[in-house]
């Protein structure tokens, strides 16, 4: 039995106990869950891959608990509500599994999983009249911390300017949005990144330039010509 038969008798496999990382998920929750996501390398990946291509549902569930967060924090950002996002994420697993067949596996599981968790979360936005992207993955309380004037100062600054960018993010056109989700807030590099939408990488470097430059002149009060607005994940370069 294949994937592709899963709804003709054949229960899908779980995605709904997955573990995924809400906005009001603790800074540990975030080091747990990615460290659990960094043990999966790519040959792990392509074996499972495989295995979940042969219809091996353990498999598929091993390849969700390692990709949930990610894909969750990403289709977030394209949710008018945290619901959205959670059904969209789900959806988004079980179409991967009924399509799982057509994966080539060219590029990284995720790579080919962004594209059909965005677009299950635009069909939500669609069904939805007049709504919009405005949850927000940074709104909660600034953690505790010592009793220092300076250092607390500091600190709510770094945490108004995180708010400005995230609701700044979100107000990109989508086109923009997604290529700085990808490429500065996920950390994919460049060819993964254009990969994942479809496009030529300049016409994608195109996109982050300008997704980029409208970010710097939405917070342009906040930050020094000099200063980097998205940090980069580690091992990334800006290009």
């Amino acid at each position: 039995m294949t994937p592709a038969d899963a709804g003709a008798g054949t229960a899908a496999p779980d995605c709904g106990g997955v573990d995924k990382l809400p906005s009001r998920a603790t800074d540990e929750d975030r080091r747990r869950v990615t460290a659990v996501s960094q043990l999966l390398s790519r040959s792990e990946e392509q074996a499972l891959v495989s295995r979940a291509k042969s219809g091996d549902r353990v498999a598929y569930e091993t390849l969700v608990r390692h990709n949930a967060d990610r894909l969750y924090a990403v289709v977030l950002r394209f949710s008018a509500t945290e619901a959205d996002a959670e059904e969209a994420t789900q959806e988004a697993f079980l179409r991967a599994w009924r399509s799982i067949g057509r994966f080539r596996g060219d590029a990284r599981f995720f790579t080919w999983l962004y594209r059909i968790g965005v677009n299950e979360a635009k069909r939500m936005l669609d069904r939805r009249p007049g709504a919009q992207v405005e949850v927000s993955t940074e709104d909660r309380p600034i953690d505790d911390v010592a009793d220092d004037a300076p250092q607390v100062h500091v600190q709510a600054e770094v945490a108004e300017l995180r708010v400005m960018l995230e609701r700044a993010i979100r107000r990109l056109p989508e086109k923009y949005r997604a290529a700085v989700v990808l490429r500065d807030v996920e950390g994919l590099s460049t060819s993964e990144a254009a990969d994942a939408l479809g496009l030529r990488e300049a016409a994608f470097k195109s996109r982050l330039h300008r997704g980029r430059m409208a970010l710097r002149t939405a917070v342009a009060h906040y930050v020094s010509d000099d200063d980097e607005l998205v940090p980069e994940a580690p091992g990334t370069e800006l290009s």
